[in-house]
């Protein structure tokens, strides 16, 4: 990421959390502020969130499969458990996180449907950040924290902040989509207008 950019996402900050926290109904509290190394698509990001605000101010919810299609461009269709099988053949398939690809949650009886979210930054081997919808009903989640907690240090079980240093219980992953085709096509930048607002990496606070 360029400095400009940096600059301009930062400088836009309290906008965005603002109408966040107008979306949400609840305060959006930045959980994790680590300097950007490797960026997720900003106009993706803008094109997430400026959808599930418009399906709140409809009444409609917001659920994890579209805000995770649009941020990661990546098309699969179907309930989240779906997603690895449905990603076979099609798109490149792994156990190491990347920023963009999708962390497919497998269904359990706390999640029967699964979940997903798409990877916004990598802190660490056993730490990544992601933007997802839904993780609390309706509300849109960017910058949570989700640490290994694997024996193997594989990503085959993660946690997932509730709140800044504190998380919650084992959740099985299937695996990580990642932005490229197995034929090696990438996911092509989304196609907004250059003066969309940019978004920038917050969290609202949940126990889920």
């Amino acid at each position: 990421m360029t400095l400009r950019a940096t600059t301009i996402r930062l400088a836009l900050a309290g906008l965005v959390l603002s109408a966040l926290g107008a979306c949400s109904g609840t305060q959006v509290a930045r959980m994790v502020e680590p300097e950007p190394v490797a960026a997720i698509d900003v106009h993706r990001s803008t094109m997430a969130v400026d959808e599930a605000r418009a399906k709140r101010a409809r009444g409609e919810r917001v659920w994890c499969v579209p805000f995770a299609r649009t941020l990661s461009g990546i098309e699969i269709r179907g309930n989240a458990e779906t997603w690895w099988a449905g990603a076979k053949g099609i798109y490149d398939r792994g156990h190491e996180p990347e920023v963009g690809s999708v962390m497919v949650f497998s269904g359990t009886r706390k999640l029967p449907m699964g979940h997903v979210a798409v990877v916004s930054q990598i802190i660490s081997d056993r730490e990544i950040l992601i933007d997802h919808a839904n993780w609390k009903r309706n509300q849109v989640s960017l910058g949570m924290s989700v640490i290994d907690v694997s024996k193997a240090g594989d990503w085959s079980v993660v946690q997932v902040a509730y709140s800044p240093g504190q998380y919650g219980r084992d959740y099985p992953i299937s695996g990580f989509i990642y932005q490229r085709k197995v034929d090696g096509t990438q996911m092509a930048a989304a196609d907004v207008p250059a003066d969309a607002a940019m978004v920038v990496t917050v969290s609202t606070s949940n126990a889920n």
